[in-house]
C-alpha cells in the first residue's frame, strides 16, 4: 500500500487555494447557527469521497460498486458538499460571493468538460458496458437503488472485477490520495468549530 499522504495532495498549482483557505481560517469566525448548517454538509462530503475512493479502481476496471452503483461521480458530489459547507460556515457576503462564483463555474465549465473527457475515455475502453452504465446511472444525482449490470450480454473476459474485488478497500483509499482530503476537512472543520463556540481566538 502506498503512503496515504503523498505530495499529489499538495500540488503546487493549488497553492493559491491553500493560501486563501489559511486566510479564511485565520480571519473568519462562523457563528454557531451557520456552523450547524455547514458541518453536516462537509462531513457528508468527506464520507462520500472516502466511500468512493475505497472502491475506485483507476485504469484497471470500470468501477460500478459502492457509491458508483448510485451515481457516476461520487467524488465530485463529495467535493461539492464540502465546498458548499465551508462556504456556508464563513457566512455573510463572502459566503454568498463564494457560492455564486463556485456553482456556475462548476456546473457550466468544469464538470461538463471533465465529464466529456472521462466519458469518452471510458467508452473507448469499455464500450457497451460503459454505455449501459452511463444510461442507467446519473452523473451527480443518486439513484434510489443500486445499479447492477443484468444485461444478457455479459461483460467480456477481463471486464468484470475479480472475486471479492467489489468491497471497500484501504489500499484503494490510499492509492486514490483521499487521506489528505480527509485531513484537510477535519482540520478546517475543527478549527471553525472551535471559533464558532468561542474556544479559539
Amino acid at each position: 500500500m502506498r503512503n496515504p499522504v503523498r505530495l499529489k495532495n499538495f500540488n503546487a498549482r493549488f497553492l493559491p487555494l491553500y493560501v486563501i483557505g489559511l486566510v479564511i481560517l485565520a480571519t473568519y469566525s462562523p457563528d454557531v447557527r451557520s456552523f450547524g448548517f455547514a458541518a453536516p454538509l462537509w462531513i457528508a462530503g468527506a464520507l462520500l469521497r472516502g466511500w468512493g475512493a475505497g472502491h475506485l479502481v483507476k485504469n484497471d476496471d470500470l468501477t460500478t460498486t459502492g457509491p458508483y452503483a448510485y451515481l457516476r461521480h461520487p467524488l465530485y458530489l463529495g467535493t461539492i458538499l464540502i465546498g458548499t459547507g465551508f462556504a456556508i460556515a464563513i457566512g455573510g457576503f463572502l459566503s454568498a460571493l463564494a457560492l455564486l462564483a463556485f456553482w456556475p463555474w462548476f456546473a457550466w465549465h468544469y464538470f461538463p468538460r471533465k465529464e466529456e473527457v472521462e466519458s469518452r475515455r471510458l467508452a473507448s475502453r469499455y464500450g457497451e458496458r460503459f454505455d449501459r452504465y452511463r444510461a442507467a446511472v446519473p452523473a451527480l444525482w443518486p439513484r434510489w437503488t443500486a445499479w447492477g449490470d443484468t444485461s444478457s450480454t455479459a461483460p467480456e473476459s477481463g471486464d468484470a472485477p475479480a472475486s471479492g474485488d467489489s468491497n471497500w478497500r484501504l489500499d484503494r483509499y490510499s492509492d486514490n490520495n483521499e487521506l489528505g482530503t480527509l485531513l484537510a476537512v477535519m482540520i478546517g472543520g475543527v478549527f471553525f468549530g472551535l471559533r464558532a463556540f468561542g474556544w479559539a481566538v
